[in-house]
């Protein structure tokens, strides 16, 4: 009847949609995977910092954990030295995807290579490799020293300073091939445009290429950022622990002090932050899409 109906009106009939899409079916192993490996553990944690001595509910180790000053300088350390490390992975980045965007042939191939061999080596050989590098009779102080900028060792490693500089190198793909995968969609065309248009270079460059590049630049922030609050490794062999961050005293609360509630009370904090981090990157993007 259905059928009918539509021969004799003349409109075709609405395609039967099935209440379960057959290729989202194609996720559920991975969501299965993560459930179980991932969000159930963090749940566990999570309840774990919530919980009191008698078994009840309470907010006590949240509480103290921000009573403490040592904790809140920890926890500003922290933001400073991931907000450090993507603001100085964004310098490096972005010229270095322009390059790459205009690079044809045999050095585009150089390029990629470059960027992307470093991530197959691990964390710990290049945060190690930063830590020989800025000793006191490391190959920079003695650089400086043979062309006359010093005439002394000065102290880098243990300092601020070269963890933002480790991390950054560390993770500076990350922001590199996001900012280049936008570049590569843009086109030429606008610029030829723009300038036949009168427009100079900076013009272009702040009203044609950086607008067009901001969802590759809230992509790779949102990377570095997300990675440079959780880092472990590189801190504990750069600056050890003089200058803790918020993974460190995690660490330190499960391994040393067998405090599982202060450990997950931290880890909570981080993941929060991290959400936000998340959440504000994705709400960014879907803004500058759409103004596209």
């Amino acid at each position: 009847m259905t059928e009918l109906r539509h021969a004799i009106s003349g409109t075709p009939p609405r395609p039967i949609r099935s209440p379960i899409d057959k290729i989202a079916l194609l996720a559920a192993p991975g969501l299965l995977y993560l459930a179980v490996l991932y969000a159930i553990p963090l749940l566990l944690l999570l309840l774990q910092s919530f919980r009191s001595e008698d078994g009840g509910i309470t907010l006590d180790a949240y509480t103290s954990f921000f009573a403490e000053s040592y904790n809140l300088e920890v926890l500003l350390r922290t933001l400073r030295v991931a907000f450090l490390t993507t603001l100085l992975s964004l310098a490096i980045a972005y010229p270095t995807a322009i390059a790459m965007n205009r690079a044809k042939g045999v050095w585009l191939t150089v390029f990629l290579v470059a960027m992307v061999l470093p991530m197959s080596l691990g964390v710990v050989v290049k945060a190690f490799a930063w830590s020989i590098l800025f000793r006191s009779n490391g190959a920079l102080n003695q650089t400086m020293e043979f062309i006359g900028l010093i005439d002394a060792p000065i102290r880098m490693l243990f300092t601020e300073t070269a963890l933002v500089v480790g991390a950054a190198n560390v993770f500076l793909p990350f922001m590199v091939l996001p900012i280049y995968a936008v570049l590569r969609q843009q086109d030429e065309a606008l610029q030829h445009a723009a300038a036949s248009l009168g427009a100079g270079p900076i013009f272009r460059f702040f009203n044609v290429s950086l607008p067009l590049t901001l969802p590759g630049i809230v992509a790779g922030a949102a990377f570095v950022f997300s990675m440079s609050i959780s880092m472990y490794v590189i801190p504990s062999l750069i600056v050890g622990e003089t200058q803790q961050t918020l993974p460190m005293l995690i660490a330190r609360s499960f391994l040393y002090l067998r405090n599982e509630q202060l450990g997950s009370t931290i880890s909570a904090i981080l993941l929060i932050i991290a959400i936000v981090v998340v959440l504000s990157s994705s709400f960014l993007a879907a803004r500058l899409g759409a103004k596209e």
